[in-house]
């Protein structure tokens, strides 16, 4: 595994682009999460409107233990730059014909389909690293008083960040076995859940959302959006789900397994 992961990180480091987009994505998601309240007051002393309920130097964004949650779906935000990086790469490999000669030199269709995933595995990794880290650090900062019983309430949201960036890498890594094109590509990528929306739209009308409003859960781009749920309306005293459903993280591994499987019988039946 380490030898596939190994090949497939060496082709990618060589792109210029793969460190741009790297770089881009690392330092944006880093200094956005980890100044997000001075950001705020910043705002709030611009004369920005939170809603008369909201004292914007009161909110507990980058308290234990909300920061997990507060955190982790801002960083959510970001992963359609990762998922450009992995369309790029993919469709690299098509333009260039490393796919070709990989298979030549005696590597199977799943051996570098696996080689993708896995590199698809540590970029999630890292990317839950690096929240991890800011989460610790602005938490130990912001907050004023720790309770230790409850320091680690809302960390499974981690696990469930993990599926989320990972799943929605897979997606991109299809949609580029699929289409081979990395402008084509790409504008699906973004266009994605604007087409998913649609399609809600005109499937689930008044007249029959009651009726089957509960099949939306099992869209794919929803399941993976649902995993970590928006939960910054408990400050305006709004009830919200701070956990993670074990129903929408079996729907988003269910997507994830469709998504890789997808695109390892594009692989097996395409002439490379």
């Amino acid at each position: 595994m380490l030898h596939l992961l190994k090949i497939d990180l060496k082709k990618m480091t060589s792109y210029r682009t793969f460190w741009v987009i790297c770089g881009l994505y690392f330092l944006t998601l880093g200094f956005t999460t980890a100044s997000g309240m001075e950001i705020l007051k910043w705002l709030a002393s611009k004369g920005a409107e939170f809603g008369a309920s909201i004292n914007i130097n009161r909110v507990p964004l980058y308290h234990f233990p909300d920061i997990w949650q507060n955190l982790i779906w801002i960083s959510g935000l970001f992963k359609i730059v990762l998922a450009v990086m992995v369309v790029i790469s993919i469709t690299n490999e098509y333009q260039y014909r490393t796919i070709r000669q990989n298979i030549i030199d005696g590597m199977s269709r799943w051996e570098f389909l696996q080689s993708k995933i896995l590199t698809n595995v540590m970029l999630s990794l890292m990317s839950v690293l690096m929240i991890l880290s800011i989460a610790l650090f602005t938490g130990f900062i912001y907050t004023p008083k720790i309770e230790w019983d409850y320091f680690l309430v809302g960390s499974e949201f981690f696990v469930a960040y993990f599926l989320e960036i990972f799943a929605f890498l897979s997606y991109a890594l299809m949609l580029g076995i699929l289409v081979q094109r990395s402008g084509l590509t790409i504008v699906l990528l973004m266009l994605s859940h604007m087409i998913e929306a649609i399609i809600k739209l005109n499937i689930f009308r008044s007249s029959v959302e009651d009726q089957i409003g509960f099949l939306k859960q099992f869209f794919p781009l929803e399941s993976i959006t649902n995993l970590v749920p928006l939960p910054f309306a408990r400050y305006a005293f709004q009830e919200i789900q701070d956990y993670v459903a074990l129903t929408a993280v079996a729907i988003a591994i269910g997507w994830t397994v469709l998504f890789n499987y997808f695109a390892y019988l594009k692989l097996r039946k395409s002439d490379i």
